[in-house]
């Protein structure tokens, strides 16, 4: 028998996590068919509530994905047209157009070798007189050093927002993601540690003004009471907003999935374990991931388990051929990508960034992945590395 006569390795599945919570989830979405407002109401009300609670955030403000989040967030923090916002050269490309959309010009820092998140240092490197913001990206497993981040912005007299899109229960020194600053973001994009049917992402703020900025620009800038209102409709229209109100069946699965969230983590952590041990001077593997933050209070969440290779993309392939699915993150650094050919930058200029991006790859991380398949990718990635070696 051979790898490819056995099932596959999906990069992400929940089927097995969705026939456990079924029961809960349909009767919330009956709820939503017997109240008859499928957007803006009574379960995305009831799901800030509990994502306020669960993350110690004064305001949760649910909206219809994680992107939209950052571009509602930067314009709620007061982000005017071209102010510069500094970013990491390395993370999801929405890290950088939200700034874009929402109005400002994103400025590109290197990143830390070991964590992939903005090195404080390369802010002070980077920042200019236009310089408004600095907006890091936590990732994969692990904040960025927020209170390195957060000393320079105060010296710099810069405002910070939080990428923390994938960082639902990572918290540093006590706090959670997205409250370190201004505010920031989640995204329950279906791989995400909690995820939703589809699209939906939320907001996460301590500030009032901000949290009611956000609660009308979702609403195409409609004030006052809008959550589970009919006639919010029709409510003044006080400033330019845009249509991102969060589907009442994205919460009611959320809602359902937020019951198994600690355990998720739990999971995901053992998973991740047995990765590092069975992975530990595999011949190729130039670096495992590994949490470096170890001050009091400081969590890291494994929501992405990724490894440095070399021959990345044949490994990739190789994985492909056996049934295991792989995710490249990212393959284009954002001072390499069209996109951003305007900005000026050339290959070289972010030489840890591009490093991440050339050697990079995700294996299969999820609550309903079985030890034996932890061990059927370890053992192809063995095979590839004794491979190369012989």
């Amino acid at each position: 028998m051979t790898d490819l006569d056995v099932d596959p390795v999906p990069f992400f599945s929940q089927a097995r996590t969705f026939d456990g919570l079924w029961p809960d989830i349909s009767a919330r979405i009956e709820e939503v068919f017997d109240n008859g407002k499928f957007s803006h109401g009574r379960q995305v009300a009831e799901f800030e509530r509990s994502l306020a609670d669960y993350t110690g955030a004064r305001f949760a403000v649910g909206v219809n994905s994680g992107t939209d989040a950052l571009v509602l967030l930067l314009r709620a923090a007061g982000l005017k047209q071209g102010d510069e916002v500094v970013v990491p050269a390395y993370s999801f490309v929405a890290t950088a157009t939200s700034v874009v959309l929402a109005g400002g010009r994103p400025v590109f820092a290197d990143v830390d070798a070991v964590t992939y998140a903005l090195d404080p240092a390369e802010v002070d490197r980077v920042a200019g007189p236009r310089t408004r913001f600095v907006m890091p990206a936590h990732l994969f497993c692990q904040m960025a050093d927020m209170a390195a981040l957060s000393e320079i912005a105060e010296r710099r007299g810069l405002a910070v927002v939080e990428d923390s899109a994938e960082a639902i229960g990572m918290r540093q020194r006590g706090v959670h993601a997205g409250l370190h600053g201004a505010g920031g973001v989640l995204s329950f994009f279906p791989a995400k540690t909690l995820g939703a049917l589809g699209d939906a992402g939320a907001v996460l703020t301590d500030d009032p003004r901000i949290a009611e900025l956000v609660s009308g620009l979702r609403h195409h800038g409609r004030f006052g009471r809008t959550l589970d209102n009919f006639p919010g409709i029709s409510t003044e229209t006080g400033m330019t907003g845009t249509n991102s109100k969060m589907d009442d069946i994205q919460a009611a699965v959320l809602l359902g999935k937020m019951t198994c969230l600690d355990a998720d983590i739990a999971r995901r952590a053992e998973l991740a374990e047995a990765y590092r041990r069975r992975l530990a001077g595999v011949p190729g593997v130039v670096r495992l991931p590994e949490v470096v933050d170890t001050a009091p209070d400081s969590t890291g969440v494994w929501y992405v388990f990724l490894i440095e290779v070399e021959h990345r993309d044949e490994l990739v392939a190789h994985l492909d051929r056996r049934g295991i699915g792989t995710e490249t993150y990212y393959p284009v650094p954002f001072h390499l990508q069209p996109c951003f050919a305007g900005h000026g930058h050339c290959r070289g200029d972010f030489p840890r960034a591009e490093a991440a991006s050339e050697r990079a790859v995700a294996l299969p991380l999820y609550p309903d992945l079985t030890i034996e398949q932890v061990d059927r990718v370890c053992s192809a990635i063995r095979d590839f590395g004794a491979g190369r070696c012989a």
